[in-house]
């Protein structure tokens, strides 16, 4: 693409110097022939370097499997929060699921933390809600192991109902 950048920024530098050339050097009635000509020849040259430009269908085959490749790691690093301690979950699922909640019930959290809270305890029920609610932050953590897989999993089931 580099290329036909160059040709079209050569191209218009070459006709303005041909049109110049040809108000000061020829005959009126022949600049506008001359120009012509000059555009004529930037324009086949513009086409035949866009014509040889490589095509990569490879790349859109690679750019799908590295898309994959990363969301498989972030979802298996996801899982492997899930299943660690109560600090990691809420140090990174925590703030994601409350977020994700906030955006699927249409219901801001620093608007009415009454209502945020009663929504979450609406659709998630108490057991699953002290997992999400973003209020429910241990200072002790550290040594707590996190809800683990399974609660995770019914989380993400009651947000995708919504």
């Amino acid at each position: 693409m580099r290329t036909v950048t160059k040709t079209i920024a050569v191209g218009i530098a070459l006709v303005v110097l041909v049109q110049l050339f040809a108000v000061a050097w020829l005959d009126r009635d022949v600049v506008m022939v001359v120009s012509g000509v000059a555009l004529a020849g930037v324009l086949l040259a513009v086409l035949r370097s866009l014509t040889h430009l490589p095509i990569v269908h490879e790349s859109a085959a690679d750019d799908g499997a590295t898309s994959l490749r990363r969301w498989l790691s972030r979802t298996e690093t996801t899982i492997s929060w899930s299943e660690s301690s109560r600090a990691d979950w809420d140090r990174r699922l925590r703030p994601m699921l409350a977020r994700q909640f906030e955006l699927a019930a249409g219901q801001r959290r620093a608007k009415d933390p009454h209502a945020f809270a009663a929504t979450g305890r609406m659709l998630f029920g108490e057991k699953l809600w002290r997992w999400v609610d973003p209020d429910n932050i241990s200072r002790s953590g550290t040594r707590e192991p996190g809800p683990g897989r399974d609660t995770l999993h019914d989380i993400l089931q009651r947000l995708d109902q919504l």
